[in-house]
C-alpha cells in the first residue's frame, strides 16, 4: 500500500484548519488594506536564477529546485525552482512593470513559500507568508508605518505580549568591524549570528572558531550583547534609551554605525506617534541572515515561541539586481503558519470559528419530503445563515446524532404535524429543547437564537 502522509514538512489542511487560516488571513488583508497596500500574487515558479545568489549561501541550499523535463531530464541540472519567498518575486515585477506602477508602491502579498528545511515545530518546508512592502522611498515613514501594519495585524488576532524588534545592517557591519572580522568574512557571521535563537550562545562561538575566528571576537560580541541586555527589565522607552548608549560606545567613530543609529533613533520617534507605539525594542544582537538587507532590519518575537513571528527590513539594492538601477524599498513579513501555532495552542481563535461549520442543519423526515427539505435550506440560505442539509431520509435520532458530531447548534425539522400547520421545528443541539415556529418567522427566530 502507498504512503497515505503528506511528504515530510507538508501538510493537509482539513475543513477547520482552513477555516483558522482564512479567519487570519481575512484579519491581516483588512488590516493591510486600510494602510493602503494592494494585493499582488507572483507564480509558485520562478526562473532559478531570478532566485540564486539573493538570500547567501545558506539560503542557496534551501531553494527546492526544479529538473529539467523531457530529454534534458537526464543532465541533472536545475532551470526552475519553487518560489523561496515573496520578496524577490516582488523586485522582478517592480523591475518587468516599472512603468506601470505608482511612484510609491505599496503591496501586500499572501501566498506559499517553499524552503528545503528540517522541520520542526511552527516550521515547515510549504508556509504561507503574509506581506507588504513599500517601493520608491528611503523615509523612515516607511519602517515606522509598516511597523504599525503588521502590529495592528497582531493585535487585531489578540496578541499584546509581542515584540517588534529592531536593529540595522550598517550597525552590525559596524560591530563586526570593531571585532575585527574581515569585510569577506562579514555574511558569513551574520549568517551564524542569525542562528543565535535556535543554537544559543555556545553554539554561535561553536561556529565561529569553527569559521576561525579567534575566541576573544565571541567573547567581546557576546559582552556587548550582555551589557545592552542589562537593561532589559525596564520599561521600552528605558530600554532604548540604555541600548543607544551601548551600542553608539561600541561602534563609536565608525561612520556606518553612525549612520545606523542615527536612522534607528529616527525610527523609535516615528513610530512612537503611530499604531506600533510601545511595541518596538532595539536589539543589537538580532541578524536576519537574508543578504539582500541595506538598512533597518525587523523581527516580531512572542514568550514561548522559539524563532519569530515575522520579520523583515529595508532592502535598497534587490531592485537593481533586475532593473539595473536601485529603487529603495522596505518591507515585513508576518509568518502565517506561527501565527495560527501559537493562537491554536493559546485557544485564542473565536469559538463559533472553531466549533461549528452551519448555523442550522435541514433534516429530512421522509424519502416524499426530500424536495421539501431542499426549498427550506435554500430558504435559509438566502437569509445569509450558513446551512448544512442531511442528504438521506435516515432515522430522526441519527440525524441529531451527526449535527451533534459536528458542533451544529440547531437542526430543523419538517415533520408531518409541522407541515400540516405550516411550521418548522427547530431543536436546539446544545440545551435539547425543542420549539416549532411558522415558516414564515423562521428566520427572524434563528438570528435571534444564534
Amino acid at each position: 500500500m502507498p504512503k497515505t502522509q503528506p511528504a515530510r514538512g507538508m501538510r493537509d489542511f482539513l475543513p477547520a484548519d482552513v477555516r483558522r487560516r482564512e479567519y487570519v488571513i481575512g484579519v491581516i488583508k483588512e488590516v493591510y488594506e486600510r494602510y493602503g497596500f494592494e494585493p499582488l500574487e507572483t507564480p509558485a515558479v520562478e526562473n532559478i536564477e531570478t532566485l540564486l545568489g539573493k538570500y547567501g549561501e545558506e539560503g542557496n541550499q534551501l531553494i527546492f529546485k526544479i529538473l529539467k523535463r523531457g530529454v534534458h531530464e537526464s543532465s541533472g541540472e536545475a532551470d526552475l525552482a519553487l518560489r523561496y519567498d515573496l520578496t524577490v518575486p516582488l523586485a522582478r515585477v517592480v523591475a518587468e512593470y516599472r512603468d506601470k506602477l505608482p511612484k510609491f508602491f505599496k503591496r501586500y502579498q499572501i501566498q506559499p513559500v517553499w524552503r528545503a528545511d528540517r522541520p520542526a515545530r511552527g516550521r515547515f518546508r510549504e508556509f504561507y507568508q503574509c506581506d507588504v512592502d513599500v517601493l520608491g522611498s528611503r523615509s523612515m515613514v516607511v519602517e515606522a508605518e509598516i511597523c504599525a501594519a503588521a502590529s495592528e495585524a497582531l493585535t487585531a488576532l489578540g496578541f499584546a505580549d509581542f515584540k517588534i524588534r529592531i536593529n540595522h545592517r550598517k550597525h552590525l557591519t559596524a560591530i563586526l568591524d570593531a571585532v575585527q572580522i574581515n569585510e569577506e568574512d562579514q555574511t558569513r557571521a551574520l549568517v551564524v549570528l542569525d542562528k543565535l535563537d535556535k543554537i544559543g550562545i555556545e553554539g554561535v562561538r561553536t561556529e565561529f572558531l569553527e569559521l576561525g575566528f579567534p575566541a576573544w571576537v565571541s567573547t567581546e560580541l557576546f559582552d556587548f550583547f550582555a551589557r545592552v541586555e542589562q537593561g532589559s527589565e525596564s520599561d521600552n522607552l528605558t530600554w532604548n534609551g540604555h541600548s543607544l548608549s551601548e551600542m553608539r560606545k561600541f561602534v563609536e567613530g565608525h561612520p556606518e554605525g553612525e549612520v545606523a543609529l542615527t536612522e534607528l533613533t529616527r525610527i523609535l520617534d516615528l513610530v512612537s506617534a503611530g499604531g506600533a507605539a510601545g511595541k518596538v525594542v532595539l536589539a543589537p544582537n538580532l541578524a536576519r541572515g537574508l543578504s539582500y538587507y541595506t538598512g533597518a532590519i525587523m523581527e516580531i518575537t512572542v514568550p514561548g515561541l522559539a524563532g519569530s513571528l515575522g520579520g523583515g527590513g529595508r532592502y535598497d539594492n534587490l531592485v537593481g539586481m533586475f532593473l539595473g538601477q536601485d529603487v529603495p524599498a522596505c518591507g515585513f513579513s508576518l509568518g502565517l503558519e506561527r501565527i495560527i501555532v501559537v493562537m491554536t495552542e493559546r485557544e485564542m481563535f473565536p469559538e463559533a470559528l472553531v466549533s461549528s461549520p452551519a448555523d442550522i442543519m435541514v433534516s429530512i423526515w421522509n424519502e416524499g419530503s426530500v424536495a421539501e427539505s431542499i426549498s427550506l435550506a435554500q430558504e435559509l440560505r438566502s437569509a445569509g445563515f450558513r446551512v448544512d442539509l442531511y442528504p438521506e431520509a435516515d432515522k430522526l435520532g441519527k440525524q441529531f446524532k451527526y449535527a451533534s458530531a459536528r458542533l451544529i447548534p440547531f437542526v430543523a425539522v419538517i415533520g408531518d404535524d409541522e407541515r400540516a400547520r405550516g411550521e418548522v421545528s427547530i431543536k436546539d443541539m446544545r440545551s435539547g429543547t425543542q420549539r416549532s415556529v411558522k415558516r414564515e418567522s423562521l428566520a427572524v427566530t434563528l438570528r435571534e437564537l444564534l
